[in-house]
């Protein structure tokens, strides 16, 4: 009976996609040639697209948006000088000084990532001081939670305990976040002074 069925089901789909198909081939292709042809009439004008390539050259481009502010000028100091930025004042401290050789450069280079190394260590060494306080707390807790008699016993004994975990816990928590702040401080320094970022890192 099912057989039967789906046979004739799928006889329905076969003669309704066939009907589908007669009717679209009563359109001939001139009327089909027309109609694309009209179509293409009512489109709109191509928008000229630009690129590196064809942007004009001796024409100035508008920018959306305020204009950048001026730098606040001192007093007697002149437009000229008020536009250098800081970074002038110490590429004119190195010119002045002369040349810096690759060996110095190099030492130098060595020296900021010493630096950086040193505290590098320190924030390691704070995040494994805090990750011990915190896995000591959690076990402690879970020991605590995890006896019912330990509960009424020792709740008074076991809030004090809390209350000093918890604060080693912000104690450590500050140092690690005091020893990220120095070494993004010392990278920081450390691109300003012109060391790669190979090196920082």
């Amino acid at each position: 009976m099912k057989r039967i069925t789906y046979v004739w089901l799928a006889a329905m789909v076969v003669t309704g996609i066939l009907a589908a198909l007669a009717g679209a081939q009563n359109q001939s292709l001139g009327d089909y040639a027309r109609k694309v042809r009209k179509d293409n009439d009512q489109k709109p004008a191509a928008v000229k697209k630009y690129d590196n390539d064809n942007l004009p050259k001796d024409d100035k481009l508008s920018v959306v948006g305020n204009p950048p502010p001026e730098p606040a000028k001192k007093e007697g100091e002149s437009a000229e000088n008020a536009a250098q930025p800081a970074a002038g004042a110490e590429a004119e401290k190195k010119t002045e000084e002369g040349p810096e050789s690759a060996a110095d450069r190099q030492k130098r280079f060595d020296q900021w990532k010493s630096k950086i190394a040193d505290q590098k260590s320190q924030l390691d060494l704070a995040s494994r001081e805090l990750d011990i306080e915190q896995r000591e707390y959690r076990l402690r807790a879970a020991q605590f939670y995890g006896d019912a008699g330990e509960r009424l016993r020792n709740s008074a004994q076991w809030d004090k305990e809390d209350a000093q975990y918890k604060q080693k816990i912000a104690e450590k928590q500050k140092a690690v976040d005091s020893a990220k702040q120095k070494l993004e401080s010392l990278q920081e320094q450390a691109r300003r002074d012109g060391v790669p970022a190979s090196v920082r890192q």
